[in-house]
């Protein structure tokens, strides 16, 4: 993306972000971009790209639930049963149809890492991994020292994604909240994932 487009773009997620949600959820949507943006650089994949669906994942965060359930509804997924007893569940999907309709982006990873951002998916591209994980340690979070994250970096972009799920399943499960089976799917596709990263590793081991 040349430049100049790359910061108008940017501005324009920036101001209608802060200006639609809670000063809060801005503060933390910026630092999901810049966690997202360093992750992006560590993965191998488009700094550009995870600023960009870091500061816009919360864009639609405080919008009402009937809002919320028309917006993503264009989206073309079904609307599961958690999400119809939790409708800001959707506000991920919801952004982003707010970003192809509103701002213009067709980029298949920036619209899928928003829209999975909160509770995953099976097979997701790695910006996608990258959101739903900055999303849940940026600096902002309670239990995100520098230790905690640094010890999390140090891991594939996999088994990063899958310690963050994990701990947010059991955050859920000792609430006795319900996790969404897609989470649970998601847990499933990232440990294939890591099986097809082991087997690859041991083949060019083995060819040694």
């Amino acid at each position: 993306m040349e430049e100049n487009k790359y910061t108008e773009l940017v501005e324009n997620i920036r101001s209608y972000t802060k200006k639609s949600v809670k000063q809060k959820r801005y503060e933390h949507s910026v630092r999901v971009a810049v966690l997202a943006r360093e992750m992006c650089g560590m993965y191998g994949v488009s700094p550009e790209k995870g600023y960009i669906a870091g500061l816009a994942h919360d864009m639609c965060k405080d919008m009402d639930d009937s809002s919320l359930l028309a917006l993503a509804s264009k989206d073309g997924q079904p609307v599961s049963d958690v999400e119809k007893s939790k409708p800001s569940l959707l506000h991920g999907r919801a952004a982003s149809v707010m970003l192809s309709e509103d701002f213009g982006i067709s980029d298949k990873d920036i619209i899928q890492a928003v829209a999975r951002h909160t509770l995953g998916g099976s097979s997701l591209c790695p910006l996608a991994k990258i959101i739903y994980s900055a999303d849940k340690i940026e600096p902002g979070r309670p239990q995100s020292t520098d230790e905690y994250r640094r010890a999390l970096l140090e891991k594939s972009l996999n088994a990063l994604t899958l310690s963050v799920l994990e701990e947010n399943i059991r955050y859920l499960e000792e609430n006795n909240k319900t996790v969404a089976p897609v989470s649970l799917r998601f847990r499933e596709s990232l440990k294939r994932d890591m099986a097809r990263e082991a087997q690859i590793a041991l083949n060019m081991d083995g060819g040694n």
